[in-house]
């Protein structure tokens, strides 16, 4: 009985490959799946006769549409046999007997009687796996990352090691579809039925390791991204480059676990959507947006601005003739390179006095920048002059 059942079985099946089959994508797959099989339209508004052919095998003049932004990988027994990186609709053709057809001009005693004999050698079930997969081309969003405590790194411009917790979010892409699947992905995602490849799937033990790859480069990838002369070294600006750092992060990785060469993935964009220094990065980046404040031009106007007050409130004093005069004797001489030159060589500032008139004239330029009130002015030329 078993012998006649298996012959029954084989040729039913054979009969039954023979139609041509419609491949499409599953339905419903997330932005975040990186490869999801393709499956048989079998039947359009409850018209199509071809509902009992084996589920993996694709018979000869089978076609297959290959949507924008995807990848068709075709397998056979495990192997990859093809692999289509354009959109369009394509054509299946395959040389193993089980995909001869007779629809397919492969004539009826090469496409059902081979069939027939090599499926009754196997209990009447087809001696292949043809299998087809989609892979992901577009950027693939949402993929986090974050650290638990302070990484750090050496930053060029503080010249000092930075210290801070981080997280954010980054997208992936697929460049090379083959080295994806045949380095990467696990075969439980390259059966028949096999479960959708997705990223964001918290059971995806792929996904983890990606996760943990990317953290344990962070560090280096800050390092890459600060010492590098053309952003200026300046962490301030990370947050504001998503392109520019994930160069910096994708190389990171690309050194330490090779996602490009033997994964054939790429880092594209990255979100950083907190950067949370510890206490000693935080006094410093306070010390250097002071030193840096008061630098060049700004340096310059902030002593003036000093000078000025003092003269003011030199001027308000009771004492305010004598106090500014000694403010004059100090501050224009001693602190005068910065106020427009007043600074007197070494060698006369212990000689002679210093004429009068050539004080107010001192003062006068003074007043006309803005340095001193017309009432601080009036004050010293009434005590130079002694009118």
């Amino acid at each position: 009985m078993g012998f006649i059942k298996a012959f029954a079985d084989s040729i039913g099946g054979t009969f039954a490959d023979q139609w041509k089959d419609f491949f499409i994508p599953k339905p419903n797959i997330p932005g975040t799946a990186a490869i999801f099989p393709a499956v048989s339209k079998e039947t359009n508004a409850g018209r199509g006769s071809n509902t009992k052919g084996s589920e993996n095998i694709i018979t000869n003049g089978s076609k297959i549409v290959v949507p924008e932004g995807t990848a068709l990988i075709t397998l056979q027994d495990g192997a990859i046999t093809g692999c289509i990186t354009e959109p369009g609709g394509f054509i299946f053709t395959s040389d193993d007997p089980n995909s001869k057809s007779i629809f397919a001009g492969d004539g009826i005693i090469a496409s059902t009687v081979k069939q027939s004999w090599e499926r009754f050698k196997f209990g009447g079930q087809p001696a292949s796996q043809q299998l087809a997969f989609y892979v992901n081309l577009k950027e693939i969003p949402n993929n986090r990352f974050g650290t638990q405590s302070e990484i750090y790194w050496d930053d060029m411009y503080l010249n000092a090691q930075v210290g801070a917790v981080t997280r954010g979010t980054y997208t992936l892409k697929i460049i090379d579809p083959i080295l994806f699947i045949k380095n990467f992905v696990p075969m439980e995602y390259l059966q028949q039925g096999g479960q959708v490849f997705d990223f964001a799937d918290m059971d995806n033990d792929a996904g983890a390791q990606l996760f943990n790859e990317v953290v344990s480069s962070l560090s280096a990838a800050f390092s890459n991204y600060t010492n590098d002369p053309s952003k200026g070294n300046r962490i301030t600006r990370i947050q504001g480059d998503q392109i520019g750092f994930a160069n910096s992060l994708s190389q990171a990785v690309e050194d330490a676990y090779l996602w490009k060469s033997d994964r054939g993935l790429e880092i594209v964009k990255v979100a950083i959507q907190a950067i949370e220094y510890d206490e000693d990065t935080k006094k410093l980046l306070s010390d250097v947006k002071k030193a840096d404040a008061l630098s060049g031009a700004r340096g310059n106007s902030f002593m003036q601005q000093s000078v000025a007050r003092g003269m003011q409130a030199a001027g308000e004093n009771p004492n305010g003739g004598a106090g500014a005069m000694a403010f004059m004797g100090m501050g224009l001489n001693g602190v005068g390179a910065s106020v427009g030159g007043l600074q007197q060589p070494t060698n006369q500032q212990n000689s002679t006095k210093e004429d009068p008139y050539e004080k107010l004239s001192k003062l006068k330029k003074m007043l006309d920048e803005g340095l001193i009130t017309q009432e601080d002015y009036d004050a010293q030329k009434k005590k130079l002059l002694e009118v």
